[in-house]
């Protein structure tokens, strides 16, 4: 309720009244009254010196320091999140200027820090570059975004080019068992954080480190077409929506098309609720505002494209192998070392056994 004016609370003195406060201006009981409260006023004030003497100098009257000073870190801690911001968006756009091809293409990968000690994933993923057919050179346009503080550290050790994602205090460190509330969160965290890529005007090679690199995938690339993506499984036709998407390997370029396809893609999140950012992509390839919005996808052969759930057969033509279909971080660094052993001997073979094909994938074996 509104407080009432103070005037309307106390009422305008009558004439008769007035000429009486003037002639009795300082009764004995207002005297009385004056005094009193004078006296209880020096008491407080020798109590207060008393006090603090005391207490040293923390103590405060309560008033002194409740609204203000917290308003004030309110303020700075505001302006602080907004320098940080800044200084994030700043980071991020020098890493993937340094790291860029010359037409703003870079290779994306994320990290946590079950896939970032040493011996796991990102030691195998990198080791694959070492090794494959012209894939070494692609290390210098790799940039490995860390999904917490433990990764990052990791990643500087072994690679020039880390990012380190916000992840608005929650926590991705640990390993994300497949569809689980974390694993979503972090998939959908990742898709949005393709996006602002995209809108930065950089073209991107998306893999997850789980996927082993054997020769350089430019070459089986289709151009002109905005959006491919490789496939747990393909049926023969690039253009045939039958195929089965996989979200662990795309190559996307940066344009209006591309950018409001991965912000239709984000925000259908909401209307698959429980379901990652896969799945929702095989449902939404149907959907006619993909045609609306002009957007050119493809999906990427396995014959090049492989992996656990339909591995790329002949190890000449092989550029990546995925672990996917598989579950558990231990089966996948059990299975993509022996992958890994099999294409060393691969590489060890004189040209002409090589071109009969007698090498062969030991895997998937804990993956199966």
């Amino acid at each position: 309720m509104a407080r009432p004016a103070r005037k309307a609370l106390i009422g305008a003195p009558s004439a008769a009244r007035s000429r009486g406060l003037r002639r009795h201006a300082f009764p004995r009981s207002a005297v009385a009254l004056f005094l009193a409260l004078l006296v209880a006023l020096s008491l407080a004030v020798l109590y207060r010196a008393a006090v603090s003497r005391s207490l040293g100098t923390s103590w405060s009257w309560g008033w002194d320091s409740l609204a203000l000073p917290s308003f004030a870190t309110s303020q700075e801690e505001e302006g602080a999140e907004g320098d940080d911001l800044d200084s994030e968006d700043l980071k991020l756009e020098r890493v993937l200027k340094k790291a860029s091809m010359r037409d703003n293409t870079v290779i994306l990968t994320t990290l946590n820090a079950a896939w970032a000690s040493p011996g796991s994933l990102i030691d195998l993923f990198i080791d694959s570059f070492r090794s494959g057919v012209r894939t070494n050179l692609l290390l210098k346009h790799l940039v490995i975004v860390a999904f917490d503080w433990k990764a990052y550290e990791e990643c500087v050790k072994i690679h020039p080019y880390c990012f380190a994602l916000g992840t608005d205090g929650v926590d991705f460190s640990e390993e994300k068992r497949f569809l689980t509330s974390g694993y979503l969160e972090m998939m959908w965290r990742r898709l949005d954080f393709l996006r602002l890529v995209l809108e930065k005007g950089y073209n991107f090679i998306f893999s997850d480190a789980d996927i082993m690199w054997f020769r350089n995938p430019f070459p089986h690339f289709y151009p002109d077409v905005d959006f491919q993506i490789a496939c747990d499984h393909y049926v023969r036709n690039a253009t045939d929506l039958r195929n089965i998407a996989n979200g662990g390997f795309s190559y996307v370029k940066s344009n209006e098309r591309s950018i409001e396809f991965y912000s239709f893609w984000y925000s259908s999140r909401l209307r698959y609720p429980g379901y990652h950012d896969q799945d929702v992509f095989n449902a939404i390839k149907h959907d006619p505002y993909i045609v609306h919005i002009g957007l050119t996808f493809k999906f990427l052969s396995t014959k090049y494209f492989g992996g656990f759930c339909e591995p790329s057969r002949d190890l000449n033509e092989v550029c990546t192998m995925h672990a996917n279909c598989c579950i558990g971080l231990q089966s996948k660094i059990h299975d993509l070392k022996i992958m890994m052993e099999d294409w060393r001997s691969y590489l060890s073979l004189p040209p002409n056994l090589k071109r009969l094909q007698i090498s062969t994938w030991r895997v998937p074996q804990n993956c199966r």
